[in-house]
């Protein structure tokens, strides 16, 4: 989906409640696009990990304007669904496509210049 009202349209076609009632929770999962603003920016959040922290950051349930107590890995899981081709990968499937490049894996000790650092 292309912005975040959808996905909040969709949960409330799911549980019930309006749109606003989810719209915090998909603006969670696409605040990355402020850095990222093409797909990749899904590699931040859009797996299981980063629903899991999203659970942490909003709590086990939300209540909707229904009244109903809606748990937020459900709400979650629906988003990264709909943006990941009805799967919820993990940060693996996200990172192992990372490919490598120097700098990655150059280590300097704080307090130190390393020597391409002064050329």
């Amino acid at each position: 989906m292309t912005h975040t009202y959808y996905h909040a349209k969709s949960s409330a076609k799911l549980f019930g409640g309006k749109a606003e009632d989810y719209l915090a929770i998909h603006e969670w999962f696409d605040a990355t696009k402020e850095s990222f603003c093409d797909f990749r920016h899904r590699a931040l959040r859009h797996h299981a990990e980063g629903i899991f922290e999203c659970e942490r950051v909003f709590g086990v349930t939300i209540p909707n304007s229904a009244g109903k107590d809606v748990p937020v890995r459900y709400i979650s899981e629906q988003h990264v669904m709909e943006d990941c081709g009805g799967r919820v990968p993990n940060l693996a499937d996200w990172l192992e496509r990372i490919t490598p490049v120097p700098w990655m894996a150059h280590a300097t000790k704080v307090g130190h210049r390393s020597r391409r650092a002064e050329q």
